[in-house]
């Protein structure tokens, strides 16, 4: 496959984002990774505006529910309600393993849910599974 997959990367914790960044640098993942770090940055890049008017549209958002500003299950609801962006796939990547949680962004229509892996080799395999499954296995739209 040789286009590649932007992937938009919603996550508040420096660490995290660091740890996501080295998994897809291990795994030699060559799809562009894009990071904000709140709800309403996730937002403004999705639907271009101010400085994202030129984001590329992702074809995979990795989502952390607790967010400052705008938390993930309220970006996970206006992404699936928005007729040009629900298509998108978008991974519940976090903390929490409360099955309300999982329940919820179900509900709201994630298309998966992972429990962040505190362990750092369990975490880079994570991430690269996850790109594997939804850029690799899975046919998305427009591809």
């Amino acid at each position: 496959m040789t286009d590649h997959v932007h992937v938009l990367l919603v996550e508040d914790d420096p660490g995290d984002v660091l740890m996501t960044q080295e998994a897809f640098e291990h795994h030699k993942i060559r799809n562009p990774l894009h990071v904000v770090t709140d709800g309403a940055e996730a937002l403004r890049f999705l639907r271009k505006e101010g400085e994202y008017a030129d984001a590329p549209r992702p074809g995979l958002i990795l989502l952390d529910l607790n967010l400052p500003r705008v938390n993930g299950r309220e970006v996970l609801a206006a992404v699936k309600s928005d007729a040009g962006l629900r298509s998108i796939p978008v991974v519940v990547l976090t903390t929490s393993a409360a099955e309300e949680d999982i329940l919820r962004s179900y509900d709201l229509h994630a298309n998966a849910y992972v429990t962040k892996p505190v362990d750092f080799t369990r975490f880079m395999e994570v991430i690269r599974q996850i790109d594997d499954f939804f850029v690799t296995v899975v046919r998305l739209p427009g591809r």
